[in-house]
């Protein structure tokens, strides 16, 4: 780390970061309030406002959005004539999924092995951590030389619109010179990167009806249409022989310019078993960057314990389906509707219906702001240069925010690299990447703000 005024500073504030982290991991707030209380996602939208105004923040608000979700806003005043910033992260979380696959419970911030464990303690919970501790370390170097607007999401993992629709009802509350995105991640801890892309996303339920109820297997098995089977054909049409998205109309054969990505550090990345092969063709960074993709995300139908020998009536899947740049996300999601029910077969009745979207994004980074982003990463990263990646994940305010303000620079920055496992269980954080990062982005304010 560097012995810039700034990192020293950063540093002795890290104690602090850790217990704040720690109250904040503590609260659920999944947005999915069908499973988790409504309560916690409100407890942390109060936490964070609380916070704000601790740091002097004016017209603080926790804001009710359309999806029935909290949104906490708060404003610090900077110079006069100053540039104004948006900082942006969401509190809420992905679900702990497999609660006892954890090695420590999600909702406890537990250290181990220099990383801090648990849910949102890097998407994206770390990264409001990471906005504080670079205002504090700028208040204790000669003040914040810009105008701060902080945005805090309350739905942003459920891909809900609260926000994006609030913001545009009140297009002047986020209008910013420039807007940080903290909610990606470096290409690798110590690699300091910047997202210029993000790809869009879609998800469609299918439902799959073939009888007026289940049958037994015995006795009508062979020639009633069983709807399970028939949705695993429907699902199996969406992917070719290697494995790679086959959308019928959607382009596949875009390609990545930038920083590439080798194939064996993205096995080990992903965590992908001894002997078993990739899908897809071409680089990795074309098929993750810049490429469709398609997940089944889920299934109902029986369990395999307590499974009867029938023949199914009905079944249905969640497909997300990720659009690269250049792609529209609604034009998307009619192409995959009209492929699910298109290749349903024995005439089975077939229903879809969309259930998220967001718009994938590009950001220009030729503008000032990247520049100073650069030269801040420099610093809190001595030797190393910033990189450009592009990232699988979406993010739909980007879209929104660069709509409402064109002219507006866009910068995504974040704590969500490959070690931290986002959205999956023992997700965690660096410390040193927490710290490296609020280092950063003080910089980064300050080398803007002379621009």
């Amino acid at each position: 780390m560097s012995s810039h005024p700034v990192a020293e500073t950063v540093a002795s504030l890290m104690p602090t970061a850790r217990t704040e982290l720690t109250e904040l991991v503590a609260f659920q707030s999944v947005a999915d309030f069908d499973q988790f209380p409504k309560s916690e996602s409100e407890g942390a939208a109060n936490w964070v406002a609380d916070a704000l105004r601790t740091e002097g923040f004016q017209d603080v608000a926790v804001l009710d959005t359309p999806d029935g979700t909290q949104s906490v806003y708060g404003y610090l005043p900077g110079p006069e004539g100053a540039k104004t910033v948006l900082l942006y992260a969401h509190y809420d979380v992905q679900p702990p999924l497999d609660e006892a696959a954890w090695t420590t419970p999600p909702f406890e911030l537990t250290e181990r092995d220099g990383r801090w464990y648990g849910r949102g303690a890097a998407d994206c919970k770390g990264g409001l951590i990471m906005h504080l501790l670079a205002l504090r370390a700028l208040k204790a170097n000669g003040g914040v030389p810009v105008h701060v607007k902080v945005i805090a999401e309350g739905s942003e993992e459920q891909g809900t619109g609260g926000l994006e629709r609030y913001a545009e009802e009140h297009p002047e509350l986020l209008a910013a010179d420039t807007i940080v995105i903290g909610d990606t991640g470096n290409f690798r801890v110590g690699l300091p990167t910047v997202t210029s892309t993000l790809r869009g996303m879609t998800m469609v339920r299918v439902q799959v009806d073939t009888l007026e109820g289940n049958l037994h297997s015995g006795q009508f098995g062979g020639a009633a249409p069983d709807a399970l089977a028939a949705l695993i054909r429907v699902l199996d049409s969406l992917r070719a022989k290697d494995g790679s998205t086959t959308v019928d109309g959607l382009a596949a054969q875009s390609t990545w310019d930038g920083l590439t990505y080798d194939e064996e550090q993205f096995r080990k990345d992903a965590k992908v078993l001894d002997g078993v092969e990739l899908i897809g063709s071409d680089a990795v960074a074309d098929r993750i960057w810049a490429r469709p993709a398609v997940t089944v995300l889920g299934i109902d139908c029986p369990p395999v314990v307590g499974a009867t020998p029938s023949v199914q009536a009905g079944a249905r899947a969640l497909v997300s389906l990720r659009v690269p740049p250049g792609v529209d996300a609604a034009e998307a999601t009619k192409l995959l509707q009209a492929h699910l029910e298109a290749h349903t077969p024995w005439g089975a009745r077939v229903r879809t219906e969309q259930i998220g979207q967001g718009q994938p994004f590009s950001a220009d980074t030729t503008s000032p702001a990247y520049t100073a982003m650069a030269d801040a990463m420099a610093v809190a990263y001595p030797g190393q240069e910033m990189q450009y990646a592009g990232q699988g994940g979406s993010i739909p305010l980007c879209n929104t925010l660069a709509a409402l303000y064109p002219q507006a620079e866009i910068l995504l920055i974040g704590l969500s690299e490959p070690e931290a496992q986002i959205h999956a269980v023992n997700e965690s954080v660096s410390p040193e990447e927490l710290e490296r990062l609020s280092v950063a982005e003080a910089l980064f304010l300050q080398n803007y703000a002379g621009n």
